[in-house]
């Protein structure tokens, strides 16, 4: 009896690093996505049959992911699919990803959904996750490689609108003292043509007086 649930909780925690595993390559896998659609689609369930040892797991597909347990998804009475296969077949498929390795494994169920498995599981393995992880790595070089090239090319920007400015300012500058120039002498001939005017009247005034008493 305690044999039988340390291997149940054995597989359980087998099962929580597999569904982890399944998570991250769907996340980092667009055309692993792309595979387990259709199944999600249709809530496929399939059953996977190990010997040596001998394990049964149930993988449901849902929008969420790929859902694994030891035991039947309740309200379900039988799953779509149902694969028999030794561990090591298992193993050489998903390291593998060759399809005549795929076509030993028994599959029974619905043709369509028997061939929507095989096509997930022909796109899933470890060389998905590490052809993944490599294109993550290098789209996150190139990502920072454009990101640098859009900072200088935005600091660049920035020293040409700096420039422009400060030649805006220089010739506004030069206006403005320009201006000044302009009304100082408008202010000099001003002020030299009311004294010109005062000047003019006085005489005007004194010559009127000196007629005025001849």
């Amino acid at each position: 009896m305690k044999r039988t649930t340390l291997s149940h909780s054995l597989l359980n925690i087998i099962l929580v690093f597999v569904e982890s595993a399944l998570t991250l390559l769907l996340r980092l896998d667009p055309a692993l996505r792309k595979a387990a659609y259709p199944l999600a689609k249709k809530g496929t369930v399939v059953c996977l049959r190990l010997y040596l040892p001998h394990t049964e797991v149930y993988a449901t597909f849902s929008y969420k992911g790929v859902l694994l347990d030891a035991a039947l998804p309740s309200g379900r009475t039988e799953p779509d699919v149902i694969i028999n296969a030794y561990s090591l077949q298992v193993f050489n498929v998903l390291t593998s990803h060759s399809e005549m390795q795929l076509n030993k494994l028994q599959m029974r169920g619905d043709v369509v959904q028997v061939d929507l498995v095989k096509s997930f599981l022909l796109q899933l393995g470890l060389g998905s996750l590490i052809q993944s992880l490599l294109k993550k790595f290098k789209g996150n070089d190139k990502d920072s490689s454009v990101d640098a090239a859009a900072r200088e090319q935005k600091k660049n920007d920035y020293k040409v609108r700096i420039a422009e400015q400060q030649t805006q300012i220089n010739t506004l500058t030069m206006k403005n003292r320009e201006l000044e120039t302009t009304v100082k002498e408008l202010n000099s001939k001003h002020k030299t043509l009311m004294i010109s005017t005062v000047v003019a009247v006085v005489i005007a005034i004194v010559a009127v007086v000196a007629w005025l008493m001849k």
